[in-house]
């Protein structure tokens, strides 16, 4: 064979080659990926439905116990929660052995230590499940209910950074003032037949407190995390300035992305697609108020953002704040595994999913019907946003591969 014969036939087999790994074999490594997007996905339904069930047969650790060795820096909780109806039972009907002031915050709440050593945090009810909290995106107070709807949301879309929350009906009379602490005992009083409280925060007042049915209070449980991981507060890159007529950058610069991604930790690492993951979830429960956000402490940049204070959500179903996705469109990059996620739950599944894993909860009906059809709603303009983004720059810049291992040894 001539030499120029073989030159040719050499630069025809490279070539052979460099399709098959560029569009064979990587696709098959992309191809195995969905499908395991896509287990994990139905392992998810199969368990979406959590029973309070008051008994752990198959081990003698308590609850809390099991729940603490749950977190590990990328999770709160593993993918498989066997134990997880005994843990919200738990929660749901423990005794309350001390009640204290809420830890320090602009909302009030109040610091509740369950039988067996376990903190929680009370949030009350405030509104009822029709109100519609009118002005801006962030107005109004807490929403118990919220809380409860925001970790169930957090199951489904299976980020599982949310601490695990339930409702709970709590006596004012009987479990709480017995134990109350006299800091939080001093903010009791009763306005008609309604015992209530007004705590300590930054809003706080006597004149706003918050009132039981008679004694009975609605309200939601939130589950501490282990002390053995102490929390490191981070101001959000996109957050607000909450001053009139002042906006805060990345508000009026579109190419803020670029220099967010020079700063630390988003310059490398999975900090900056964490903050896009919670841009999507604040969005669908039109959480306008993450200024601050935790991650485990010493972690380098490695840690999760930790889906905390999820209550000023599901106030207004009419309102829809796009500007909450703007580390989405304007950074333009999303993680394959939670756009694959997103698309499993279009076409109504979203708010099927949400209504069935909220459907056990001691205070369901969790949330309304209006604000479980606008999930379903915000879902598809998130999917729009993000195809909006391919377009422009196509799918292998926008979706990145970012599969983290998560051990629970």
């Amino acid at each position: 064979m001539k030499l120029k014969q073989r030159v040719v036939l050499l630069a025809i087999l490279l070539v052979i080659f460099i399709f098959t790994k560029v569009f064979l074999i990587d696709n098959l490594d992309t191809s195995a990926a969905n499908r395991e997007d896509q287990r994990a996905f139905h392992r998810m339904m199969s368990g979406l439905r959590v029973e309070l069930v008051p008994k752990l047969d198959h081990t003698l650790q308590s609850p809390w116990e099991i729940a603490a060795q749950w977190v590990v820096p990328r999770e709160v909780y593993p993918e498989e929660t066997p134990e997880l109806g005994a843990i919200m039972h738990a929660m749901a009907t423990k005794k309350i052995i001390k009640a204290d002031v809420g830890y320090k915050g602009t909302q009030l709440k109040a610091l509740l230590i369950l039988e067996g050593g376990q903190k929680v945090v009370f949030k009350p009810k405030r509104y009822s499940r029709d109100y519609v909290v009118e002005g801006e995106p962030y107005a109004g107070y807490d929403r118990h209910n919220a809380e409860v709807a925001a970790f169930h949301l957090d199951r489904i879309l299976g980020f599982r950074r949310a601490p695990l929350v339930v409702g709970r009906y709590v006596n004012l009379r009987t479990e709480i003032k017995p134990v109350a602490t006299e800091q939080l005992l001093s903010t009791f009083l009763t306005v008609g037949n309604n015992t209530c409280f007004y705590g300590k925060c930054y809003y706080c007042r006597e004149t706003e407190p918050a009132c039981a049915d008679g004694d009975m209070m609605e309200g939601s449980i939130t589950l501490w995390l282990p002390d053995v991981w102490p929390l490191q507060k981070h101001r959000h890159p996109w957050g607000r300035t909450y001053r009139e007529g002042k906006l805060a950058r990345w508000e009026y610069d579109e190419s803020y992305c670029d220099a967010v991604k020079k700063t630390s930790p988003y310059d490398s690492g999975p900090r900056l697609l964490d903050i896009i993951d919670t841009a999507v979830f604040d969005y669908l429960i039109g959480n306008a108020d993450r200024h601050h956000y935790e991650s485990f402490q010493d972690d380098e940049g490695a840690s999760m953002l930790i889906l905390l204070d999820n209550a000023k959500s599901f106030g207004n179903p009419s309102l829809d704040e796009r500007s909450i996705l703007a580390p989405l469109y304007q950074c333009c990059i999303i993680r394959v595994s939670t756009w694959n996620r997103l698309n499993y739950l279009k076409n109504g599944v979203l708010k099927s999913a949400l209504k069935s894993a909220m459907a056990h909860d001691p205070i369901s009906p969790v949330l309304s019907d209006p604000h479980l059809d606008t999930v379903d709603q915000r879902l598809l303009n998130v999917l729009a946003t993000v195809k909006q983004c391919t377009d422009q720059f196509g799918m292998d810049t926008v979706l990145v591969e970012d599969r983290m291992p998560l051990s629970h040894l």
